[in-house]
């Protein structure tokens, strides 16, 4: 049973249960207690929820009403649930990005620096491909559902069907294994193209709404802004992909 839903022309309004708040499902967070789903505006309430989910909610899945204290919970909601002034435009806010791709980077560089033969650009960029990849599937593995909550807010096809958001980190770590074996080329480059394209699509989508997320890219261990970095993240994945499938050998 989804809390209080109600169908809007096209929308479907849920109330959070920690701030009262409004909300539509699709682009909401969600959790799941004793077979109900619980949806709510922000990590914020969703994680009030989680520690102490009585607190809220009654045995039969309805809301408590009239607690103290709940129109300054609906105030913080609404202002956490929209992207504040200048989040997102600190070079500090991407620094656990930067270092992931900064570590790629070198690796790359690394492998190809030991190679027996001549330094090959296309070389050099399947390994960073495949590094980066990889990385970045280990992130969402340690918290496969926080991954799939973080996910759903915003990719386009994670948001209908859920399983897309569970099997995401499988489709990413296949890629980066298949970069760095280079087996069946082609495919891979193909595969990646249409998956970073599709993903920033769902990402312009966000940034239009002006939604203040997390950028599921790095899981839920590190903390990055959703912002046009993670966008030019996946569209210069889509490019690189482009680049080398057109350009093979």
């Amino acid at each position: 049973m989804d809390s209080m839903a109600i169908r809007k022309a096209g929308r479907r309004e849920v109330v959070d249960p920690v701030c009262g708040m409004s909300i539509d499902a699709n682009d909401a967070l969600s959790s799941e207690h004793h077979g109900h789903t619980y949806y709510f505006c922000s990590e914020t309430c969703r994680g009030r929820f989680q520690q102490d989910p009585v607190r809220f909610v009654d045995e039969e899945g309805r809301r408590r009403i009239n607690r103290p204290g709940e129109d300054a919970a609906r105030d913080e909601g609404k202002k956490i649930h929209r992207r504040e002034p200048g989040r997102g435009t600190r070079g500090r806010d991407y620094l656990p990005l930067l270092i992931v791709i900064g570590s790629a980077i070198a690796a790359a560089t690394a492998r190809q620096a030991g190679a027996a033969g001549p330094w090959s650009g296309m070389a050099w960029m399947h390994d960073f491909m495949g590094l980066f990849l990889v990385i970045f599937a280990m992130f969402k593995f340690f918290d496969l559902p926080g991954f799939a909550d973080g996910f759903q807010m915003y990719d386009l096809l994670a948001r209908r069907a859920r399983g897309y958001a569970w099997v995401y980190p499988f489709i990413e770590l296949g890629l980066g294994l298949g970069y760095l074996t280079q087996a069946r080329l082609p495919v891979l480059y193909g595969v990646t193209v249409a998956v970073m394209i599709f993903g920033a699509m769902g990402v312009i989508r966000a940034l239009r709404k002006g939604l203040d997320l997390n950028c599921a890219c790095m899981g839920t261990v590190l903390k990055v802004p959703l912002s046009t970095v993670a966008l030019t993240e996946d569209l210069g994945m889509a490019a690189m992909a482009a680049v080398m499938w057109l350009r093979p050998g």
